[in-house]
């Protein structure tokens, strides 16, 4: 019996690898981390070598409320159900506009009609994977999935920082056209993921009834309008520009009008928003497609403090985020150190966090998970404001980073490849020398700046996989896609908001200064830890 058990020929096949749950959740989070590192990685280090100014490539991370308002459509996403081409449809838009960079836009105003649309493609293709993987996945898998997600995401995000490297190897062009096969690639092939579960459709709750109630009640349009105006806002000095609107142009320089505007028109807004959902008349428009999930959402007792929690948990790393990039080509590095380090450090810290994160949230629970994986994400940014003070130490003293040797590295590998088997050898031995003269060269403003990244990397890695279970156990599976879509641009608006008061803040206070501020508000979030444990109880205690 033991034998016929164990006999190789009568065991079952291995399922193969591209049909196992995880190896898609892996790819397709692959392909929604890659837009977020260009965005975050490759922008502003291309904008900061044209000598655009710090608070204008904060005001470029305005760009990113695409990913606030991306609950409009989402509902359009749910309902045609085709996952799979949603997201092969926007990774082939997101790889035009990479090519379209190829050409050197330069800071005009398509600049930034270019980023915007980068962005909602980005977040369509974010709605379409995160409503996939919910419904791919069992709850109990959650947590490794999790692991998975944050892990391949990073790899995406960092494959920004490959990108980067060939910037400083062969110009931006060649970076732009790789960057832009590589969402090509990412289209094709999600096709070839499984399809998607049949799922009937909720009647009684289509789009044309649901128009008919909003114009019964006007304060939906109202906070609407508000919140796409100041969506579109940043586009006024654009266009200004280019039809030569002088008057409009002259006051679009201002601070106040090219941010806080419409940064307040959206906080109205979602105010209004919040407050029509709670109206007498808003259960009505519960099965709605569009606001159904948003006011199902609002009704749940206790979840305005779990959206004020979303809003906030990651508002220290938000803050922090879009001036780093800046920070190392001020601080003097290269594009070859700064894409090396992400890559060869990042990648293996980013994806070792992610797991081990997984794994803790499993094993204590989301909210034991949040609170202490919140206090590790948090360390990063001290490790950031120390490296940018002993950066700015050593640069009193007139030194800065050590040099680079990429091209060294550059040279060295074209050698390589011109030469037979029979020079390998020698090869090799040129490379250890290299690498030994690299890292001999390296002096305290290099290790500061490289271990306050190898910290952010392991550590974001850690405070997400609690993160991503938390705003995954909020949701109801029938409206999973919806539901997420909108809890991830809450998130999203806190990280666009803070982005903008980013560049204000770095070019005001100093890179160290700055950096330091933003630890502290990592921790406004934990006055809300309390009502999290009630409503994670209340979700465990409906589901069983």
């Amino acid at each position: 019996m033991t034998e016929t058990a164990t006999d190789p020929a009568l065991r079952a096949p291995a399922t193969p690898v591209y049909k196992r749950k995880l190896f898609w959740v892996a790819l397709l989070y692959f392909s929604e981390g890659l837009p977020l590192g260009i965005f975050y990685d490759i922008f502003p280090v291309y904008f900061r070598q044209q000598g655009v100014e710090l608070a204008d490539i904060g005001l470029l991370s305005l760009l990113g409320l695409a990913w606030t308002v991306k609950f409009l459509w989402a509902p359009a996403i749910d309902w045609t159900r085709n996952h799979r081409w949603w997201i092969a449809a926007a990774n082939f838009g997101m790889a035009l506009v990479m090519w379209l960079f190829a050409g050197s836009l330069g800071f005009g105003p398509w600049v930034w009609v270019a980023i915007g649309l980068f962005t909602m493609l980005s977040a369509t293709n974010d709605i379409a994977t995160d409503g996939y993987t919910i419904e791919l996945l069992d709850k109990h898998e959650y947590g490794l999935a999790n692991g998975f997600r944050i892990g391949f995401y990073r790899v995406g995000m960092l494959t920004a920082g490959a990108v980067l490297m060939v910037s400083g190897w062969f110009g931006w062009s060649p970076a732009y056209v790789l960057g832009g096969s590589v969402f090509l690639l990412n289209g094709l092939a999600v096709l070839a993921a499984p399809r998607e579960a049949v799922r009937e459709r909720p009647e009684g709750g289509g789009v044309g009834r649901e128009l008919r109630l909003l114009k019964e009640q006007p304060l939906w349009l109202l906070a609407l309008a508000l919140v796409l105006i100041g969506l579109l806002w940043p586009a006024l000095p654009p266009l200004a520009q280019a039809f030569g609107w002088n008057g409009l142009l002259e006051v679009g320089k201002a601070w106040w009008f090219r941010g806080a505007i419409p940064v307040s028109l959206m906080f109205l807004g979602a105010g209004l928003m919040v407050k029509a959902a709670q109206g007498p008349r808003a259960s009505l428009m519960r099965e709605g497609p569009v606001f159904g999930a948003w006011v199902g959402l609002l009704a749940r007792r206790g979840m305005l403090a779990m959206l004020a929690f979303v809003l906030l948990f990651k508002l220290g790393d938000a803050a922090m985020g879009f001036m780093v990039k800046p920070f190392w080509v001020d601080a003097g590095f290269s594009n070859q150190q700064i894409g090396l380090v992400s890559v060869m450090v990042g990648l293996v810290l980013s994806i070792a966090g992610g797991l081990l994160g997984g794994w803790y949230v499993d094993r204590v629970g989301i909210f034991r998970g949040l609170w202490v994986l919140g206090l590790w994400q948090a360390a990063s940014n001290l490790g950031y404001a120390l490296a940018a003070w002993q950066v700015d130490r050593m640069a009193a003293q007139g030194l800065g980073p050590s040099a680079s040797l990429a091209g060294e590295f550059s040279a060295w590998w074209q050698a390589a490849g011109a030469v037979g088997p029979a020079g390998w050898l020698e090869q090799g031995g040129a490379l250890l020398a290299l690498a030994g003269r690299s890292l001999s060269s390296f002096n305290a403003a290099d290790l500061s700046v490289y271990g306050a990244s190898a910290l952010e990397s392991f550590t974001a890695g850690l405070g997400t996989g609690a993160f991503l279970a938390f705003l995954m156990a909020l949701t109801q599976r029938a409206r999973a896609t919806t539901e997420y879509a909108i809890l991830s641009s809450i998130f999203a608006f806190s990280r666009a908001v803070a982005g903008w008061a980013g560049g204000i803040g770095a070019q005001e206070m100093g890179f160290a200064a700055y950096f330091f501020l933003t630890f502290w508000l990592s921790f406004p979030a934990y006055l809300l830890l309390p009502q999290v444990r009630r409503m994670l109880e209340q979700q465990d205690s409906q589901e069983v």
